[in-house]
């Protein structure tokens, strides 16, 4: 069974907002999402901040790595004016202010744990410890899945470390290509869900995942006739850049 909702923003706002920032979680709200993914990666000081690539260059202007800034430089950076000038000053959030929006305004959130390269423990137990203080009072009252996270990741051994941390907070396995030992390694991580690349599923895998009792999530899935095929398959839910497009009713 999938608690969750059906239709996720993908990194806050899709392709209409910089991603992984305060702008990004209000865009998806205006657009009628109450559900969203964004990455965490930590901070030079061991903070949790919102952050998909390692490297400055991208999103945030100059060289560098995240993980040699410390997060209050992080957070006078320009996270926005890559996208568009409207967006200008946007700062790097951390993972906790993100949080709280998020609560304050009704939104779930699949918590993507976006290790830099070396640190996947470190990442996994810091999120998940930071995570379990922020929802102290749902998991002391045993809340149900839906009224916690759920922390995805492509990296093993970073969601091992959570499940450590944090048990109480669900898990799902992130793979670009479903792997022959996908079944042992979700057992493994006592995970929920199966999360991957719409683009190499087969509506054999999708049988073969949910005959198993497992969630199936998919990214980032932007035109609306491949997520009508593939909720055919069975897949439970799936994230999507075209938020304009794809709202969060569709295929209900």
């Amino acid at each position: 069974m999938w608690p969750y909702p059906k239709i996720i923003s993908h990194r806050g706002g899709g392709t209409l907002a910089p991603e992984n920032t305060l702008a990004a979680m209000r865009c998806g709200m205006q657009y009628g999402f109450r559900a969203v993914e964004f990455d965490v990666m930590l901070s030079g000081d061991g903070i949790p901040v919102l952050m998909h690539d390692p490297q400055f260059g991208r999103t945030v202007p100059g060289r560098g790595r995240v993980a040699d800034t410390l997060a209050k430089d992080l957070a006078v950076m320009d996270a926005g004016a890559w996208l568009d000038s409207r967006f200008a000053g946007e700062p790097v959030p951390t993972f906790e202010e993100v949080v709280r929006y998020c609560r304050q305004n009704g939104i779930w959130m699949n918590v993507e744990i976006k290790p830099s390269p070396g640190a996947d423990e470190q990442t996994g137990h810091v999120v998940a410890e930071t995570t379990a203080r922020l929802f102290a009072d749902e998991l002391a009252a045993h809340a149900g899945p839906a009224d916690l996270p759920l922390f995805s990741s492509f990296s093993f051994d970073a969601l091992a470390a959570a499940r450590q941390s944090a048990p109480g907070i669900p898990r799902g396995y992130l793979v670009d290509t479903i792997p022959d030992d996908w079944l042992a390694r979700l057992q493994a991580l006592d995970a929920c869900a199966l999360h991957t690349n719409h683009k190499n599923l087969t509506s054999t895998q999708a049988s073969a995942v949910k005959t198993a009792g497992y969630g199936l999530f998919c990214y980032t899935v932007n035109d609306p006739a491949r997520a009508q095929e593939i909720l055919r398959w069975g897949v439970d839910a799936f994230c999507t850049d075209r938020i304009d497009l794809i709202g969060p009713g569709f295929g209900v």
